[in-house]
């Protein structure tokens, strides 16, 4: 049996985080390629919705980085986020996501080294998790025609 490759999403602060994804690209530094890089203006613009729709459409692991506080282009957007995270973890274990599959980090733009490292832990972190089973919890209720309800007994 093939080893499990979990799907990670990551939104990653255009201004830092971003910059040293590509830094880590462009050194080519070896690292996961589990990783969906989702380019967002600043961390603090991550809403709680955004990480509930990537676990919903499949993703096993979210990773969220930021600007290291203090250095955040939009002053206090990444400050934001530390306060909402705590937030996103209780609202996913009420959905019964583990508080693992979601991660906040900070990584600068000269970091390439530290985001390799970071997917490298958290891809490890979620294979050792397995596969998230949420799709079928999340699927919609099934359609019922006006006939349908009319005539259940």
């Amino acid at each position: 049996m093939a080893q499990f490759e979990p799907r990670i999403v990551a939104f990653l602060c255009r201004w830092c985080s971003y910059t040293g994804a590509d830094l880590a690209g462009t050194s080519r530094l070896k690292y996961p390629p589990n990783v969906l890089p989702i380019r967002v203006m600043c961390s603090g613009r991550v809403d709680p919705t955004f990480v509930v729709n990537a676990f919903r459409k499949g993703a096993d692991g979210v990773l969220i980085c930021g600007c290291h506080p203090g250095d955040c282009h939009y002053n206090e957007g990444n400050y934001n986020m530390m306060r909402r995270f705590p937030l996103v973890r209780k609202l996913l274990a009420q959905f019964g996501v583990e508080p693992e599959r979601v991660r906040l980090e900070w990584v600068s733009a000269s970091e390439g080294d530290r985001y390799a490292e970071v997917v490298a832990e958290f891809t490890d972190e979620i294979r050792k998790l397995g596969p998230l089973e949420w799709a079928p919890m999340m699927a919609p209720p099934p359609v019922q025609t006006a006939e349908s309800v009319v005539t259940a007994k």
